[in-house]
Formats: structure tokens, sequence, C-alpha cells
């Protein structure tokens, strides 16, 4: 017994030093963990940046083709086109675009004649061989002034607003630990998703581009089929962008809470994003039908309703909402942040690497 008070006291100095010990990790942890998620930021890969050109240049071509309409016929239905030819060249050109914007560190000290002249020109170039892709072989078509201030316009937007709004676009490369770890059964509150994802807006956005980008793949093959038309032209309207942009917007927060929070797999959620985009495209259809700005009529449908929706058309939204996870899956991977390198800098890229300070929104 007499051994052990004097034990005592060592005892109690080496637990409270044990938990100095201990402590010290745990108030680095932040920093490191914050750290490492800098260390996860990289670019975004090619293959996603390709993606995302190519769905961005179908937008262009439907909103100027609807608007071009609108000024000809008046049609309400706001009706524009593309096709996958033009959605791969859109690709390939914007991917140059980026090379030639990386470039700006040439124009050091000369700002001006870089976004004013050079690109600007370069931009122009590539549009004008666009146009002419599918007559090499016959007459080369001229472009009017009207186009030729039209493409300037938008040179300026993608010198300005485009590339440097993509520069801001940082890639996890792991998997955030917001997506690892999943609540118990017994936690009920409702999931908010990952932090510092990107804004809602850009969201819909993105959600919009990707509803024209659908539609102008499905009608350029439902017209290859039916009409035997190789050019593979798509068409889809104006108002399909909101429609696709808000339905995909709460289709995503529908996947957040019911598999992030309730634990709710695959097959179990289907039948509910379903129903949703049946009645969102039958409410789309009712108010669009008011103003005669209703695009689609699936009258001549077997197992249709109103014309406006029909069953024809469902292992189309089947396929269409396993995909929406696997975009929502990327969309959380993608963050903006405040601070965006240079991409005049050295490494010559548009999106470069996150340093370990930079703040993320």
């Amino acid at each position: 017994m007499a051994d052990r008070v004097p034990d005592g006291p060592r005892h109690t100095g080496d637990s409270t030093g044990g938990l100095k010990a201990t402590r010290m990790p745990r108030q680095l942890e932040p920093s490191r963990q914050s750290e490492d998620a800098a260390e996860s930021l990289r670019e975004l890969p090619r293959w996603m940046r390709l993606y995302f050109y190519g769905m961005h240049g179908v937008t262009l071509d439907v909103l100027l083709s609807s608007v071009q309409g609108v000024f000809n016929d008046g049609d309400p239905k706001l009706l524009g086109f593309s096709s996958p030819y033009l959605c791969i060249m859109h690709s390939l050109t914007h991917f140059a675009l980026e090379k030639i914007y990386s470039q700006k560190r040439c124009f050091r000290g000369r700002p001006v004649v870089f976004h004013l002249v050079f690109y600007p020109s370069v931009y122009i170039g590539l549009q004008i061989l666009i146009g002419n892709m599918n007559t090499l072989t016959e007459q080369v078509r001229v472009i009017s002034g009207t186009q030729l201030v039209v493409h300037y316009i938008l040179a300026l937007y993608f010198a300005h607003v485009f590339h440097r709004g993509l520069s801001g676009l940082q890639y996890h490369t792991s998997c955030p630990a917001d997506l690892q770890s999943k609540p118990g059964p017994q936690e009920s509150a409702p999931v908010r998703g990952p932090p510092h994802s990107l804004p809602g807006f850009v969201r819909f956005l993105f959600f919009g581009m990707h509803g024209f980008l659908d539609e102008v793949v499905f009608t350029s093959i439902f017209n290859l089929v039916e009409k035997s038309d190789r050019a593979l032209r798509g068409h889809t309207s104006l108002w399909s962008f909101v429609m696709y942009g808000s339905c995909s917007f709460v289709v995503e927060k529908l996947y957040l809470h019911l598999h992030f929070s309730r634990g709710w797999g695959t097959w179990r959620r289907l039948p509910i994003y379903i129903c949703f985009i049946y009645t969102w495209e039958l409410s789309w259809g009712l108010v669009l039908r008011q103003f005669d700005a209703c695009s689609w009529d699936y009258s001549h449908y077997p197992h249709n309703f109103m014309g406006l929706i029909t069953l024809l058309y469902l292992p189309g939204w089947v396929c269409l909402s396993l995909y929406q996870d696997v975009l929502s899956n990327v969309l959380l991977r993608i963050k903006c942040t405040k601070d965006v390198t240079d991409v005049s800098g050295e490494n010559g890229e548009v999106n470069g690497q996150v340093e370990a300070k930079k703040k993320i929104l």
C-alpha cells in the first residue's frame, strides 16, 4: 500500500501531460483538413471541360437561332436549332480558345490589343470555319455585317466573362467527406449538402444548358430514324431551358435529401423522380398552351394525356433520372474559389491549381 502513494502524483502528472499531448493534434486538425481540402482541389479535368464546352456551344446555337426566329416569324415557341456535330465542333473550338486565352501573358502591358483585337479575331475566324463546315465542297458562305457584330460581342463575352468564370472553378479529386459519411437512421435533420459547392444559380444554369443538349441529341436521333436526316439537326425551345433547369434543380434536392439524409436507394427514389418529372412537364405544357408557346404535342402517340405527356417516353425519363444522380455527384465535387489563379501565369492553363491559402466560397 505504501508503494502506491508516491505512484499517484507521478501518474497524475503523466496523465496531464498525456492530455496535453493528445490535445495538440486536435488543435491542428482544422488547419490540416483545410490544407488537405485545398491540396485535393485541382483544375477541371480535360474531359469535363470538353463536355461543358460542347454543352455551352449548343446553348449559344439555340439562343441565337431562336432569337433570329423571333425577329423573322414572331413565333412564341422560341424554337432553336443545333446538332451533335456542332456540339463536337464547339468542344474543340472552345478548347482551342482556352489555349489562345492562356497566351494572354504574351500581351502584358497591351491588354487592349489582346482583348479587343487579337482574341476577337481568332474567335470570329473559328466561328466562320464552323459555319462553313457543311459547305466546304460548295460555295463558301460569307457572313453579314450583323453576324460579324454578334460574333464580336460574343468574343468579348468569352474574353471577359466566360474564361474568367471558368478559371474560378476547381475540382475535388477525392470524394469530399460530406459525401462519404451518411447519417444514421436516428438523424432526421434535413441535409444541406456539402459546403462550398456551386451556388444554386450556377447549378440552375448548368441544368438548363444540359436540358438543351438532351433535347437536341434526342430530336436529332429521332429525325435520323424517322426522316433519315443525316445532318442530325435537332431542335429545342428557349422555354426548355427554364423547364429543365428548374426541374433538375428540384430533383437534385430530392436526391440529396432522400439519399444522404434518408438513405434511400436508387430504385426507391426513381418513382418519385418520374412522378415529379411528368407533373412538371404537364404543368408547364398547360401554361404554355395558353400563350400558344408549347413546342411539343404528343397527341399522335399512344398512352398520352392531353397531348402533353406520354408513357412512350418513360424509358427516356428513367435514363435521364439515373443520369441526373451522376451529374449531381460530379457537381458536388466542383467548387467556386474567391481567389482564382491568374490564367496568364506560368502554367499557361485556364484552370490553375489552387494554393493552400486560397479561400473557398
